[in-house]
């Protein structure tokens, strides 16, 4: 499946099953990238990043940080914001209480990418919605 292929078949805002079938494209995908970069598709694994996003689901926070860092092509490609689905806040208060080495170094990116301003006036609507102009 590519970017175009997701869309039409998932749009941007999948639900129930669809969730689960973007989560196993992005895991297979990230596993390709992870084994030698370049065999993933990095764009369809933004678009899964998206997805996930727009969901909202806290749990899908590790999951987009390991596609995010299966390469330096997947890093460049996927947003650091795509890991706050469920807000800025929450997302370091859950990393911060699974106390993993994963977890941790997200939870850093996100500190430094604060810091940097990367997450000045974010918010997760205006965040979807640029994602939508930009898919759409």
């Amino acid at each position: 499946m590519n970017e175009d292929e997701s869309m039409r078949r998932y749009g941007l805002r999948p639900v129930g099953a669809d969730l689960d079938d973007v989560r196993e494209l992005l895991k297979d995908h990230t596993e390709r990238e992870r084994r030698s970069q370049g065999a993933g598709d990095t764009e369809l694994m933004k678009l899964c990043c998206v997805q996930l996003f727009n969901a909202g689901v806290i749990d899908d926070v590790l999951l987009i940080w390991s596609a995010k860092a299966a390469s330096m092509d997947a890093a460049c490609s996927i947003d650091v914001q795509l890991l706050c689905g469920g807000g800025l806040t929450e997302t370091k208060a859950y990393l911060s209480a699974l106390r993993t080495p994963e977890a941790e170094a997200a939870r850093q990116r996100l500190l430094e990418c604060e810091e940097a301003g990367d997450f000045e006036d974010f918010c997760v609507e205006d965040r979807s919605a640029q994602y939508a102009d930009y898919y759409e």
